[in-house]
């Protein structure tokens, strides 16, 4: 059961409201609901992946998901002080990083997947600073606008066999 392509699309239906709501648009709990509800899928597809045997994804899916339910959780809860948002993007930072080196081809090539990590890696670094006040929140949410079809459309698309993977 390949479950990439459906997750990845569930995760941007999240990540362009959230963009939405940091350049003004949308409110913060019915923000917060849908980025609780991809969440907790993204932590259900993590469980799927590692029962399939693919625990690779099933890491990188389980540090996002987390870190979606915790953006949930402030913007429901209205947090003000989001360092502890902060904290968990930057160890799902830390690990998207490492998937950088980890989706590489077979020869050693880094792959589009890659490119994708070294994408999640941006934003969650992005996201560490936004909640300790060192990033404006605005650039946070153009970069989710444009990732959101480098590293989420792009890839789902492609491996769902409706177009080729750029690389």
């Amino acid at each position: 059961m390949n479950l990439t392509a459906p997750t990845l699309i569930l995760i941007m239906s999240m990540w362009l409201p959230v963009a939405f709501l940091y350049l003004g648009h949308g409110d913060a709990k019915g923000t917060g609901a849908v980025t609780a509800f991809v969440g907790a899928c993204v932590v259900v597809s993590a469980f799927l992946h590692g029962i399939d045997g693919n625990g690779a994804v099933s890491a990188l899916l389980f540090a996002h998901g987390l870190l979606y339910c915790t953006v949930a959780y402030a913007l429901l809860a209205g947090l003000e002080d989001l360092k502890a948002v902060g904290n968990v993007s930057l160890v799902a930072m830390i690990i998207s990083f490492f998937f950088i080196f980890l989706f590489r081809g077979p020869e050693g090539q880094f792959t589009y997947f890659s490119l994708c990590s070294v994408g999640y890696t941006v934003l969650t670094l992005e996201v560490f600073l936004v909640c300790y006040g060192k990033f404006s929140a605005k650039l946070l949410a153009y970069s989710l606008i444009i990732w959101a079809f480098i590293g989420l459309m792009i890839p789902a698309f492609a491996v769902l066999g409706l177009w080729p993977m750029p690389f």
